[in-house]
């Protein structure tokens, strides 16, 4: 797993008394972070799960023939994490959080990642009127696209995933945590408008992740059945979901530790889409396929 650790930050700005003229700001100057200078992230203790137990040897024959892949957005298509880490970090030592000292990656990992907004107004500021939390949220994701236009790095491989998923004729379906604004900027910047036939926020549904809601519409809009399909997930909240609609969930550990995800019932965990993990398994599910298509003959 990859640290934050070498984002280039300003000084800390002063204390002012009203967060948005922080991201007033903020949306005037360019923060950089250099992926391949991260060094490795400490050890993180593993938050407990009732999801499924995950051994050693895990694989995705179990939806052959495969006939859909479902993606996260944040963390998983992208390497957003560190863009969503410093806009919260600085808002948040902004207004006084935790005393003023700025929160870790750790804190970051273990209470935001992956969560939706609503879930995280009672996490960070439950003592604030709901609209006053909703708003600094808002702001915070204004920052956060102003820094996605500027600096968004695609998953390593990304390009030649989907291009193996479209040369075998796999459905596909984005499903999110995020803001409808959010995402449809990342799909628009990694040029995937077109790749995906289905986006699915979680706000949308009854109950957002780590419920199953999300990928169980996303499935219904696929009309595809959880027997063939799986999911890519980079945090808990997400693999939670995937594995409660029924799925494997493949976990991207580029950011969050390997054993915070297993834990939470990824079937194996890579580093990014180049991982020969990953591909020794895709190639095995497209030779099931061949081989179902010529029984079938």
């Amino acid at each position: 797993m990859i640290s934050f650790a070498s984002i280039q930050l300003p000084p800390p700005p002063p204390l002012r008394h009203h967060h948005s003229t922080l991201v007033s700001a903020h949306l005037h100057k360019t923060t950089m972070y250099q992926p391949d200078r991260f060094r490795f992230f400490p050890h993180v203790s593993s938050i407990s799960s009732n999801a499924r137990p995950v051994h050693s040897g895990s694989s995705l024959a179990s939806v052959a023939p495969l006939e859909a892949i479902l993606f996260d957005i944040d963390g998983t298509l992208c390497d957003s994490d560190p863009l969503h880490f410093y806009a919260f970090r600085d808002m948040l030592q902004e207004i006084g959080f935790n005393g003023g000292t700025p929160i870790t990656e750790e804190f970051f990992i273990k209470n935001i990642s992956g969560k939706h907004n609503e879930e995280l107004r009672e996490i960070l500021l439950p003592d604030w009127e709901i609209q006053r939390s909703r708003k600094f949220l808002e702001d915070k994701e204004a920052l956060f696209r102003r820094l996605a236009s500027e600096q968004l790095q695609p998953m390593k491989g990304l390009q030649k995933l989907c291009k193996w998923i479209e040369d075998c004729g796999l459905r596909r379906a984005a499903v999110t945590n995020a803001p409808r604004s959010n995402a449809e900027l990342l799909i628009s910047m990694l040029g995937l408008s077109d790749f995906f036939e289905s986006l699915v926020l979680a706000s949308e549904c009854d109950r957002v992740k780590p419920f199953p809601d999300p990928y169980l519409k996303a499935l219904q809009e696929l009309g595809i059945s959880h027997h063939h399909a799986f999911v890519f997930e980079d945090s808990v909240s997400g693999i939670k979901a995937g594995t409660g609609a029924g799925m494997p969930v493949v976990g991207l550990g580029t950011r969050n530790p390997e054993q915070l995800l297993t834990e939470a019932g990824a079937v194996f965990v890579i580093e990014d889409f180049d991982d020969p993990k990953l591909w020794t398994e895709l190639e095995e599910l497209k030779i099931k396929a061949e081989v179902t298509t010529t029984t079938e003959l």
